[in-house]
């Protein structure tokens, strides 16, 4: 089963030759390898690139253990660099290499060489190695298969598809396991097993029965507006622990930096500004969320928000809630500030949209709650509605426009239809 991940073969092939490391970051197994060793070895062979012009390495192999030394590795590499032209070196696991943050250095230095590289693990963090590359490091951040990915797997998008993308999410293993059950597994597998053991051997957390608790409680309630200290009184009134705030800090930039949540800030459209607490939380793959919460908060509409936050986050957008204050009278005669929300802002350079997601809009009431925010955002960026159903773009004489969810997904330029 071949998917073609255009997306992430783009900025790879948009970072070739510009004298920088090209690191491929993300949440495990999800797909960094097949996209460097598979999918950017073809790309790179269509272009004329030689095969002995291509080095992969993979130090995650038994046979390569050795090169996990740097002289080891720096000597294998010189040894390969024959012929003229540039070579294109890989490497799979590059923090199992030892000093690699150095080595890699070292590698930007020699002629004609371009380098690219994946880590897995929690020694290889987006925050902590593209800061050890000291501005040249070239990060592409891979997220598991977006819905338009995922459907190009099977013979015709359907409703069928759409459910099983909402049930098990863009894990690309999913797609090549055979029942519910054992995808089912395979999801908790990977929270449990990996990514909580990956937390706790680098954080060095104690109590890793806290963590996934906390991991449950935000899966749970995605899309809703946390903190720290709003998170503590749960755990004491729901679960009878006190766990001190400061600690449950840790832990939600533990889990971020694994890749497993993304926090999405509050933006004071009007004030231009962001407000720092409380934040919303998303889950980055639904998939991982169901599983922990043994399939049992399948809700509709929290998962359509989050699958659109993600969807932005993949098309390469900066993604903020907006918050849209608005001076009111109360009942007797006082002024107030009202707060509307716009569930996401998604911000490209110069680009701008303001899209809501609803799952529904059954009455003129519904529709006029989910418009009202735009109407008082002082500028003229697109305004989207997306709605849990499934059909083409509309505009309408205020200028906003709604979509079906599924729709909207499927279509790359969907932002801009109309």
């Amino acid at each position: 089963m071949k998917i073609h991940r255009d997306i992430y073969l783009r900025q790879l092939a948009d970072g070739m030759g510009n004298g920088m490391v090209k690191v491929v970051t993300g949440l495990r197994r999800c797909g960094k390898t097949y996209l460097l060793t598979t999918l950017f070895h073809e790309y790179l062979l269509s272009q004329g690139v030689r095969e002995d012009h291509i080095i992969e390495l993979a130090l995650d192999v038994w046979a390569n253990r050795d090169l996990r030394k740097p002289d080891d590795l720096l000597g294998y590499v010189n040894s390969r660099l024959t012929g003229g032209g540039v070579h294109y070196l890989i490497i799979d696991e590059v923090q199992m290499l030892e000093h690699f943050e150095e080595v890699l250095n070292s590698l930007l230095h020699v002629r004609d060489l371009d380098v690219y590289v994946t880590g897995s693990n929690s020694r290889f963090l987006s925050t902590d190695v593209i800061t050890e590359f000291r501005g040249r490091g070239d990060e592409i951040r891979i997220h598991p298969l977006c819905y338009r990915e995922f459907a190009s797997a099977f013979p015709e998008e359907s409703e069928t598809v759409w459910e099983e993308y909402l049930t098990y999410g863009g894990m690309p293993s999913v797609l090549t396991l055979p029942s519910p059950q054992k995808k089912s597994e395979y999801l908790l597998h990977l929270v449990r097993n990996v990514f909580m053991t990956d937390i706790r051997d680098w954080r060095k957390v104690r109590n890793e029965a806290e963590l996934e608790e906390l991991l449950e409680v935000l899966f749970s309630s995605v899309g809703s507006l946390v903190n720290p200290r709003k998170l503590a009184n749960t755990f004491l009134s729901v679960k009878g622990k006190k766990i001190e705030p400061r600690t449950l800090g840790k832990y939600m930039l533990y889990l971020q930096e694994a890749f497993l949540m993304s926090r999405c800030r509050r933006f004071d459209v009007k004030g231009r500004k962001y407000i720092s607490t409380p934040a919303k939380f998303y889950a980055e793959d639904v998939g991982l969320r169901n599983a922990l919460l043994g399939f049992r908060q399948v809700e509709y509409s929290h998962l359509m928000e989050n699958i659109l936050f993600n969807e932005l986050r993949t098309r390469g957008f900066e993604v903020d809630v907006g918050v849209v204050p608005l001076n009111v009278r109360d009942s007797d005669g006082r002024h107030t500030v009202r707060r509307l929300e716009v569930d996401f802002v998604a911000n490209r350079g110069n680009r701008r949209y303001y899209v809501q997601s609803a799952l529904d809009m059954p009455t003129a009431e519904k529709r006029d709650q989910e418009e009202r925010p735009f109407a008082h955002i002082p500028d003229t960026f697109r305004k989207i509605i997306v709605t849990g159903d499934n059909f083409g773009p509309r505009l309408n004489d205020r200028g906003i426009m709604t979509m079906g969810i599924r729709k909207f997904l499927l279509d790359a330029n969907s932002l801009d239809a109309l």
